[in-house]
């Protein structure tokens, strides 16, 4: 699976409150995430997510667009 708990991604438009940092708190069919600014937390199905996504956090801390993610095999 490409996307893991506790990932931090960023989607094409930031919530109301003016944060774009997202924490992926649950994976399946839909994607819960939780808002970094404000702790508030979203459903999205994984086509919606899959379609609003734009960067992921990688283990060095940086962010990189989600089409040159690789994720690291366990």
């Amino acid at each position: 699976m490409k996307y893991k708990v506790d990932d931090i991604v960023t989607l094409k438009k930031g919530h109301p409150c003016g944060e774009n940092l997202w924490k992926i708190v649950r994976t399946g069919l839909d994607i819960k995430l939780e808002c970094q600014g404000c702790n508030r937390v979203v459903w999205l199905s994984r086509v919606d997510f899959e379609k609003r996504i734009r960067r992921i956090k990688n283990k060095d801390g940086k962010f990189i667009s989600i089409i040159h993610y690789d994720p690291e095999e366990e």
